[in-house]
């Protein structure tokens, strides 16, 4: 018998791929988890039934939420990730030397333990053999209420707005936030797709503008998310990421890198009009 998954990402559109079999499932005291091996993707974590990464196409999102920032700031040492307990965000902040010290804070224990047995590919710098790694389980909003103006970078690797993540969208947290970056601070959030999500980043982009002086949008594409075009918000107290991006420095990154380039960093910002001009209101 063929067994395969499906996602809605509307009423009347979703993704389907078929499934080798079911390597783990299971329930935590947050959401539902569920690791499957695919056919097309290779692996691929689900939470409460949404693909959150496939071993396929999860370089995509990884690069872009991490490198923008990473390139932007001049210097950056220490960096947060909120969410993100596959480990794949914290691997691509390790391969930037500069970083002293790289924080995980995920509310969830199982999604890390899971990670790490299952998708090492991604939790590879999350296993406890880096030191520049830290590991917290942790609820993200009572983590940095307690860690003001430590961090360089805060990267929010979050769910959709709903359940664990629904308060990592709101203007309240946003402002937590700003007060753990340090003074030339840099938030970067994933921010939905804007072909199904519209109101919601219409939201979320006003909530952040009422906080930060600069916020922009990029984008990038990623098969597996809700109409293959994904989005992130830039959010930075003193760096644009156009302006002051540090081109010959990205260029001259001393890693390989499969999606993010410096071209396609400027690029990432010119948005489609209809994305632009929701998010402008």
């Amino acid at each position: 018998m063929d067994m395969w998954y499906t996602e809605k990402h509307s009423e009347n559109v979703g993704i389907t791929m078929k499934v080798s079999r079911t390597l783990f499932s299971g329930k935590s005291d947050f959401q539902q988890l569920d690791i499957l091996e695919t056919l097309e993707y290779g692996r691929m974590m689900l939470l409460d039934g949404l693909v959150m990464v496939t071993e396929r196409d999860e370089f995509v999102y990884h690069d872009m939420i991490t490198h923008p920032a990473l390139f932007t700031h001049p210097d950056p040492k220490k960096v947060l990730v909120i969410g993100g307990g596959d480990g794949g965000t914290i691997r691509e902040i390790m391969k930037h030397k500069n970083v002293e010290l790289a924080v995980l804070c995920e509310i969830d224990g199982l999604v890390i333990d899971k990670s790490i047995e299952l998708l090492p590919s991604m939790s590879c710098e999350i296993d406890g053999s880096n030191p520049r790694v830290k590991l917290h389980v942790d609820d993200g909003i009572a983590y940095i209420k307690a860690h003001q103006g430590e961090f360089d970078i805060i990267l929010v690797d979050s769910t959709d707005p709903i359940g664990p993540a629904e308060g990592l969208f709101e203007e309240d947290f946003y402002r937590t936030v700003f007060a753990a970056l340090k003074d030339d601070g840099i938030m970067v959030a994933q921010s939905e797709s804007p072909f199904y999500h519209a109101e919601i980043q219409k939201n979320m982009y006003g909530n952040l503008r009422s906080v930060f002086p600069i916020v922009e949008m990029y984008q990038a594409f990623i098969p597996t998310y809700p109409s293959g075009l994904w989005s992130f918000a830039f959010a930075s107290k003193k760096y644009h990421p156009v302006r002051d991006f540090d081109r010959e420095r990205a260029r001259g990154r001393d890693f390989h890198t499969r999606y993010y380039n410096e071209d396609l960093h400027l690029g990432a910002f010119m948005l489609p009009t209809f994305a632009r001009e929701n998010i402008e209101g």
